[in-house]
């Protein structure tokens, strides 16, 4: 099972939808930046304030396969649409990569079937 993984960080800045003031101190602008680790194999965003940051970890099952394992987002952030930053990311990465994947996360899953112009099931290991 041979594979690459790169240690540099890639970034992906989304627009997200309108949202109350008080998560506007959380993200100046609306914009959140959703960076890939691929050493720790996770996607990650951080607010501008150094709270805790949302998760998304993933694991190779093969040389073209990932599990997308889980999503974890806290509690200020929640209800904002940062996992599904965090799946989209996910998604388009499997997409730019050639993988398939096995969609542990409940969340993912969801978002994929609520996105199906995006034709991520394609990419999904039944």
């Amino acid at each position: 099972m041979a594979f690459k993984v790169f240690s540099r960080l890639t970034a992906l800045t989304l627009r997200l939808k309108p949202h109350p003031a008080g998560f506007s101190a959380l993200s100046s602008g609306g914009r959140l930046t959703v960076e890939h680790d691929r050493q720790n194999r996770r996607f990650t965003v951080s607010p501008d304030s150094g709270a805790d940051c949302a998760v998304l970890l993933y694991r190779f099952t093969g040389e073209k396969e990932v599990d997308l394992m889980s999503t974890f987002v806290p509690g200020t952030f929640r209800g904002h649409g940062v996992a599904a930053l965090l799946s989209r990311a996910a998604m388009d990465f499997l997409v730019e990569e050639n993988l398939k994947a096995h969609v542990s996360c409940w969340y993912i899953k969801k978002y994929i079937e609520e996105n199906p112009r995006q034709r991520y099931e394609q990419r999904v290991i039944a």
